[in-house]
């Protein structure tokens, strides 16, 4: 199965081992919110991480209530990272906006770009497709959905 996902009330957890299970898990964090200091690679485990404000479309509807939710995006099996336009300033936030894949040469291997608003990318050569989504707790209220640069009247 490409992608496993287990709800516990609200709680979301997703786990990604191929392209279709890629696409499923990106549009789950898409518009999800991000500082420069919750992004971390271990080199030695060879993990990726980001905790984020995740927007739950899931839940989404026209009108309000929109909810957010805390949510750990993890990535596996990283052989190496590059980062393009990541802020330095901690209290910069950046935002979301999809998750790509390109298959290297020899799969399962490839890289992973998590594209963010603007020109900030992160690009992840990495082994295989194995990357998991949870959220950490409860929702909260947001009054604002994403709007994906439309003026708000």
């Amino acid at each position: 199965m490409a992608v496993e996902e287990l709800m516990a009330g609200s709680a979301l957890k997703l786990l990604a081992e191929d392209t279709d299970g890629l696409a499923i898990l990106a549009a789950a964090v898409q518009d999800s919110l991000v500082k420069p200091a919750d992004i971390k690679f271990d080199a030695r485990s060879r993990t990726f991480g980001l905790e984020i404000n995740r927007f739950q479309w899931e839940r989404a509807g026209k009108r309000m209530p929109y909810f957010r939710s805390r949510a750990v995006l993890g990535i596996a099996a990283v052989e190496s990272v590059r980062s393009r336009s990541v802020s330095r300033d901690v209290d910069a936030v950046h935002a979301l906006i999809d998750i790509r894949f390109a298959p290297a040469a020899e799969p399962p291997g490839g890289a992973i770009t998590l594209v963010f608003a603007g020109e900030t990318q992160i690009e992840l050569k990495v082994e295989c497709i194995d990357v998991t989504l949870a959220d950490l707790g409860p929702s909260w209220p947001t009054r604002h959905r994403p709007d994906h640069g439309k003026k708000r009247p």
